[in-house]
């Protein structure tokens, strides 16, 4: 669950603290507010694009926090698999950093890539906008959605399907691949000599490094030796031996001196002692140009097999292997080619079976769903709705199976079915989303879910159905939405108000927990507009009362 999101200088929003809770969660405001803003800075922190645009003028860099509690045990082992330490209470840290030239982002004080980021927070929580929404429109999507409504057992069958078609594409890769003798017999005999010639590498863990330190000592001997000598000379003067002495004539005077004259007795013994190091190094030290030339040649002829191959040093040996496999697979070439037939029959059967199973698990899973979104169409005054899932079978297989799946709708008696993307509205589209994430709350493992422009479109009775809806998902999820209808905010576990304030000289937005009798207050404002009369107060009065007693009743439903 989503406990608090942090802000500072993302466009209008100068500094934001807002905690959140369990259940429904309503953000408000006037157009133009900040919501978006809002919005997008929790988007930031969930891995989106995060451009230096967004950083407000005359600060020098953007700041948004996100904290979460996870409790889910199945959840924090997940976390775990995926290198996440957690913090006290199961607390979970995101905090990104939005600079001019760069971003930095951190989970429980941890640096972090942003796909990492993406991959965690995609466990966490769920935000659906207008994008979202038209997401609906694309075909693609529907399979994915059913898929998640079939359960565990649909996607492990899936997962062995992807396994065994990239198996299987890469046999069909081989198999198409012509090759007479000439062209076997030529590229033996390369792959035979680029062996012999990595074999000789032979090279050990660190070789390398070692070798190029060598190389420069060697190579710099002289340089080296003169250095040293030189230097010897320098400190050989014994000025610091002499500068003690006169020191210690006066230290009896002063404490202070005596703790100097300490100090060049400390650097005159430091002096001696790297005056015997170097006479020790100057001593052992021989340039032997054999060795030099032995050590250039065996660091020469690495670096040319790296560059040839294109590889470091730690690739050598995969490279090896690689070859050895491929100057086998060349030797019994005809004997390889019957077994990849036999491998791409055996494949073609796996995928056969696993798709037919996939199949039968979406046919089930479709009469299932159907019957789920139209109840919940239906409740969401979609009154003569019809719906359907067309699962048809395809000729070839895919990472997925041989199956399309294309979600049809009538939203009025008497007309006949067509694909979404045919018929449905914005406002349609909001509500076909709403009913869909209503229907997957009982198998989605997210906790957290987003809402924004849920509403759009729809007003009136409609308005109140989408309400009740989010009321009953808020007894299952933290929900979060923000919107622009009295309906919604009058159903609301939790309120707050968005609004943009300017002292003239700049403008910010704030976001504030709206209690008591500002609710009301709020009401009346999404009701009335501008002008805010006692009637305009009083049916807002009247709106929250009824509210609240129909998530008394709705809460029973849930509970029963």
């Amino acid at each position: 669950m989503l406990l608090e999101l942090r802000v500072r200088n993302l466009a209008l929003i100068e500094k934001a603290d807002v905690e959140f809770h369990s259940g429904l969660n309503v953000l408000t405001g006037e157009t133009g507010a900040g919501k978006s803003i809002l919005i997008d800075s929790i988007n930031m922190a969930l891995g989106a694009k995060a451009s230096k645009d967004r950083i407000r003028y005359g600060a020098d860099y953007g700041y948004v926090e996100l904290i979460f509690s996870v409790e889910d045990e199945k959840k924090c082992e997940k976390l775990k698999e995926m290198g996440l330490e957690m913090g006290p209470d199961g607390q979970l840290i995101i905090t990104r950093k939005i600079y001019p030239q760069r971003n930095v982002i951190r989970i429980n004080d941890e640096t972090c890539t942003l796909q990492k980021l993406r991959n965690i927070t995609a466990i966490l929580i769920d935000i659906h906008g207008q994008h979202e929404h038209q997401s609906l429109m694309n075909s693609a999507n529907h399979l994915e959605i059913l898929d998640v409504y079939a359960g565990q057992k649909a996607l492990q069958c899936k997962q062995k399907i992807a396994k065994y078609y990239l198996e299987y594409k890469a046999v069909c890769e081989r198999l198409s691949e012509s090759m007479d003798e000439h062209m076997r017999v030529r590229e033996k005999e390369i792959l035979e000599y680029e062996i012999q010639e990595i074999s000789q590498v032979n090279i050990r863990p660190g070789e390398e490094d070692e070798l190029a330190t060598k190389f420069q000592r060697l190579k710099n001997a002289n340089r080296i030796q003169d250095a040293l000598a030189q230097a010897l000379q320098a400190i050989s003067q014994d000025y610091i031996s002499e500068a003690e002495k006169k020191v210690n004539l006066v230290s009896v005077y002063d404490e202070q001196i005596a703790d100097i004259e300490q100090q060049l007795r400390d650097i005159s013994n430091l002096i001696d002692e790297s005056m015997r190091s170097m006479e020790d190094y100057i001593a052992q030290a021989e340039y032997d140009e054999g060795e030099f030339l032995q050590v250039q040649e065996r660091l020469d002829f690495i670096r040319h097999i790296q560059s040839k191959y294109g590889i470091d040093t730690d690739e050598i040996g995969a490279l090896l292997e690689k070859k050895e496999i491929r100057l086998a697979y060349l030797n019994d070439y005809d004997l390889e080619k019957e077994r990849e037939l036999e491998e791409k029959e055996r494949l073609e059967q796996e995928l056969e079976a696993l798709s037919n199973q996939m199949h039968d698990y979406r046919i089930d899973t479709a009469k299932k769903l159907i019957v789920s979104i139209t109840e919940e169409l239906r409740d969401l005054n979609f009154l003569g709705v019809q719906f359907d899932i067309r699962v048809t079978r395809l000729k070839n297989y895919t990472l997925t199976g041989n199956d399309t799946i294309e979600f049809l709708i009538s939203t009025n008696p008497g007309q006949p079915l067509k694909p979404l993307k045919d018929v449905a509205s914005g406002g349609e589209l909001s509500r076909m989303m709403l009913a869909l994430k209503t229907v997957l709350a009982s198998v989605d493992e997210v906790d957290t879910l987003i809402f924004d422009e849920i509403d759009s479109g729809i007003s009136g009775r409609t308005a109140q159905k989408v309400s009740e809806k989010l009321v009953r998902i808020g007894k299952q999820r933290q929900v979060i939405c923000i919107s622009h209808l009295p309906q919604i905010a009058a159903m609301a576990d939790y309120h707050y108000h968005i609004v943009k304030e300017t002292d003239g000289v700049s403008t910010k937005t704030e976001i504030t927990e709206v209690l008591g009798d500002k609710i009301v207050a709020e009401l009346a404002r999404l009701l009335g507009g501008s002008e805010i009369t006692q009637a305009v107060l009083d049916t807002a009065g009247e709106m929250k009362r009824l509210a609240d007693k129909k998530k008394i009743e709705l809460i029973y439903e849930v509970s029963r």
